[in-house]
Formats: C-alpha cells, structure tokens, sequence
C-alpha cells in the first residue's frame, strides 16, 4: 500500500457531505399514515409501553444497537490532547467501523469536560440513549478512574478500548507467537517500553493468562517502575518491579519478549540483538513503531515481529475487537464487558488465527500465502469469519459469567443472523 499523503487524507474528510457519518431513517416515510406512525399520534403508544415497562426500550427503539463513542479529546492518537473538537474525525472513524464490521450503529460525542467527575456524570446521563458506550482517546490516569466508575454505576457494556482493544489483540498475538517458538507462557521474561492505559491493560491481560508478574519489567521516561520509586500512582505501583534493573538495556538481555507502547526508535538495534533466541517484539507505537519493520528483522533474523502499521504483517488492530465484543455483548444484553468475555475474545482471535484463510481474504491483501506462522500471528481485519466467530466467543462467555440479559438459544440461528447484519466487509462498499 502507497503511504498516504497530508492531502489525500484531507481532501478524503471534507468531500461532500463533509465528515465519515450520516442519518438513515430505518422505517418507511413514504406517505402521511407512515409519518403518522412515525411521529404523532403513533409514536405515543411505544412512549406508553416503555413508561409502564422500561426494559421495552430495548423492542421499540434503537438502544440495542447503538452504541456511544465518547471522548475529550486529551489523548488523541499518538498525538496528545488536542481537545474535543480535534478527535472528532478518530470518533466518526470508529463509528463506521462499528458499523462496517458489526453493524453496530453509533453516535460519536466529543464532550469539552476534562475534569473526570463532569465527566463521569454526563456520560451516566446518556446510558437511556445508548446500548453500550466506548470511551477512546482519553488520558491516563483518568481514564482508569472514569471507567472504573462507569462501570459501577451503569448496567451497559462499557470499555475504554485504547486500554482492552491493544490487550485483547496482542494478548492473541502473544499466545500464538509462544506457541510458535515453542515457549511457555508461565516461563517467559517480558519487558514493557510504555506504562500509559494500554500497558496497564495489557500486563493485567498477559497475567491472566498465564505470565508471572515477578518476570515482568516496565519502563516510563524516568526509567524501569521499581518498587523503590516514591509517589508511584496506584497504577503503576501495579507496574512496579522488585528485580534490580535499572536500564532499558538491562531489563532486555536475555528476555524473550518486547512490548512497546511509546514512543518511535524506543528500541535500539544493539539491545536486540542481546534479547533471547526468537525474540517476540510488538513493537506498537504509531505511526512509527519502536523499531523499524526492515531494521528489526536485518539484525535478528529469529524475531517474531508484530505492529500497529497496516503495511506490515502482524497488525495489532483493536478493529479485530472492539465491533464484534460489543457485537455480542449487545446480542445477549450484557450488563457489563468483563474479563470472562475480554479472554473468550483473545482465544477466539487466537485459534482462529490457525485456520486455512479464505480466498477473498487473499484477494483482499493480493497476498495467497498467508497461513499461520511468523508472518500471521493474528486474523487480518478483512476477514469476514471475525464476526461469527468472536462475537459468539464473547456472548457465550457473557451467559456463562453471569452478566447476560438476554441468554441465546439456537446457536444455529444467531450465527445466520450475523451473516444477515453485514455484508462481507471486502466486499461490502461502506
């Protein structure tokens, strides 16, 4: 793929109608009766029947399958706090996805509250409107504090998906690279470059699955999070080490994997030649990872290598995630999204990494060897089998936790219901 130019990129957003979202009415508004059972007088008799049963909301209206994307704009990207007006274009482009890959509809909301209380208030406010809410681009540490709280006090799916989307998609990665290179989990030593939401929720992910939290070390700009250190936030104090290093290059000789989530050149290539035999680097810092794609595999041929970059194999993409865990979240009517269903994802993105690939995924990528190995760690994004396969991972594991609503019964009967929600997203042309 070309790389993208400052000007394609903004002549893409301001093409008539300006903007990635639009407004499509769902029922008939063709004559004066349809206006009339659309508006006033028929649009009463629903108001009457969710007033004297709330939970009917859920027949009569569109809360079931819409979902808020809801941001401040202070953690932009990689690009940092550019306010609300700014992130406005990332909040309208994963609308579209919701849509696009699960047929989810949205309405994206850009709130000019940065102090974390208004913030928590106004979105408890929103919780008639919406099914589910996705909180993005929002900084650490509050947005720990903001989830949390929402979480207590709402009975929708909610998740901050700059926290579980990069944890859920890399926790997939790891498990398929470790079994590649023949590693246990339990054994492995893992450094972390990055101590922002991400890696809070992708320590929290790896733990669960099986890494020992003694062998874990990460880094922020003052250096390793030791234990020792004074005025440690709650979260990184969750982060913090006993082990005595004091240095990148320290934490790094003789570990078998590299998470990073910070900055660009972040990894030398003299400290990767130091790490063990068939290094796991995620290198996901955008749009310029932590090391180079060409450079990382010129100095250790023996890397298994993933990054956040669309050009390179191994694309850590939270849109592997985020539509198709709301997707069955919202099918089962969850009250929450929680760890149960985060791990069903991350094993359902895993195994289905292992399966023959379809031809039009081949297509897609012009690309007819991809097969699981080192150069397919995790599905691509275009693969048509993520909706019915990890939306029903994520449903199944709600029923099974306790948090589903609206339990499913014919298995058979909601995977054709999936088919019928989206078209194939290669082929689709939204």
């Amino acid at each position: 793929m070309s790389k993208i130019t400052k000007q394609e990129a903004l002549d893409y957003h301001r093409q008539h109608p300006a903007g990635k979202l639009e407004v499509t009415p769902t029922k008939s508004m063709r004559t004066q009766r349809d206006l009339a059972l659309a508006y006033s007088p028929g649009v009463a008799e629903p108001c009457l029947a969710i007033a004297a049963h709330r939970d009917d909301v859920y027949q009569y209206t569109a809360k079931g399958n819409l979902v808020a994307v809801i941001s401040n704009g202070t953690a932009v990207l990689g690009l940092g706090n550019l306010g609300p007006e700014a992130s406005k274009p990332v909040m309208e482009g994963k609308a579209v996805l919701f849509k696009k890959f699960a047929g989810i509809d949205c309405f994206d909301i850009e709130l000019d509250v940065t102090d974390p209380d208004e913030f928590i208030r106004v979105v408890k406010a929103l919780q008639p409107t919406f099914g589910g809410i996705n909180l993005e681009d929002i900084k650490a540490p509050e947005c720990f504090r903001i989830e949390t709280a929402l979480r207590e006090q709402l009975h929708i799916p909610i998740m901050h998906d700059d926290q579980h989307g990069t944890a859920i998609i890399s926790s997939a990665a790891l498990l398929n690279a470790l079994e590649l290179v023949d590693k246990r989990i339990g054994d492995v030593r893992v450094v972390v470059s990055g101590a922002g939401a991400a890696a809070v929720s992708c320590l929290r992910l790896y733990v669960a699955l099986g890494v020992r939290r003694e062998n874990v070390v990460v880094l922020d700009t003052a250096g390793v999070i030791s234990a020792k250190r004074p005025n440690l936030s709650p979260e990184k104090c969750e982060l913090a080490t006993d082990q005595p290093f004091t240095t990148l290059a320290e934490a790094l000789a003789g570990a078998d994997v590299f998470l990073g989530l910070s900055a660009a050149n972040t990894l030398p290539p003299a400290l990767l030649l130091t790490m063990a035999a068939d290094p796991i680097v995620f290198a996901l810092a955008n749009p310029d990872p932590e090391i180079a794609y060409d450079l990382a595999l010129a100095t250790r041929p023996d890397v298994v290598l993933a990054t956040g970059r669309s050009d390179h194999p191994n694309q850590v993409n939270n849109v592997l995630g985020f539509p198709y865990i709301f997707r069955g979240a919202l099918d089962v009517r969850a009250t929450e999204i929680n760890e149960a269903m985060k791990l069903a994802a991350v094993h359902a993105l895993a195994a289905l990494a292992k399966q023959p690939v379809p031809a039009e995924v081949h297509a897609a990528y012009d690309n007819d060897t991809l097969t699981f190995g080192r150069q397919h760690l995790i599905p691509t994004p275009l693969d048509p089998r993520l909706l019915t396969t990890v939306a029903p991972a994520v449903a199944r594991a709600a029923m099974e936790s306790g948090v589903a609503q609206r339990p499913i019964a014919d298995w058979v009967a909601y995977t054709e219901e999936l088919h019928t929600r989206v078209g194939s997203p290669i082929n689709s042309a939204v």
